[in-house]
This record gives structure tokens, sequence and C-alpha cells, in this order.
């Protein structure tokens, strides 16, 4: 049986969401700024992770791993100031914050561990 790499995917499918508010922001709200902030920080994660599967040593993987953390922090920043302001209804806002906190804990998770296996190996 193949492994399923949890992360990978749900980092891939909250990129498409993402991608689904920002179409909804710029065309339901006339929303310019804001938007490709998001959509710049939520779709660099899965793009993170996928540089990581091919990092060049674990303190690489770390790195990009550690990159990837400050995005979806970034992420959720934005999701927090567009439902505050009034531009994201509760509903989509508590899914999305759902989501991406559930990232961002498996994010941490992988990054505790790596650190844990370098100073392991030292």
């Amino acid at each position: 049986m193949g492994h399923k790499n949890v992360i990978k995917s749900k980092s891939f499918y909250f990129a498409i969401q993402i991608w689904n508010l920002y179409q909804f922001l710029v065309k339901e709200r006339n929303e310019f700024v804001l938007s490709k902030q998001i959509l710049r920080s939520g779709t660099a994660v899965g793009a993170i992770i996928r540089e990581a599967e091919h990092a060049e040593s674990k303190a690489d993987f770390k790195h990009k791993m550690s990159i990837a953390q400050k995005e979806i922090n970034e992420t959720i920043y934005g999701l927090e100031l567009l439902n505050e302001i009034g531009y994201l209804e509760d509903s989509r806002f508590a899914k999305l914050m759902s989501e991406s906190d559930e990232i961002l804990r498996i994010i941490s998770r992988i990054i505790i561990t790596v650190k844990h296996n370098l100073s392991a190996y030292k």
C-alpha cells in the first residue's frame, strides 16, 4: 500500500480553496490588495512543502518547513483581517481557519520531529 503524504495533500487542497476565495474577493467584493497577499501566502505553503520533498539535507528540509510555517501564519493573519473587516463571512472564515490551523499544527509537529532527529545525530 502507498503512503499518503497528509500535509502535501492538505496544503494542495487548501491552495485550491484559497484560489476560490481570491476569485470571490476580486469578483464579489472588489478587493484587490489583501486578496493578492492571501493568494500568494496561501498557495506558497503547498509549493514550499513540495520543495521540501527534495531538500538537500535534513537541515534544509527543516528550513523549508519553517518557511511554510511562516506562510501559513501569514495566511491566517490575512483571513482574520478579511473576516474582521467584513469581507469574509463567518462560515467560510471558520472552515478556512480550521483547515489552516490543522496545517499549522502538522507543520509544527514536523519541525519539532526534525529538530529532535537533528539533535540526536549530533
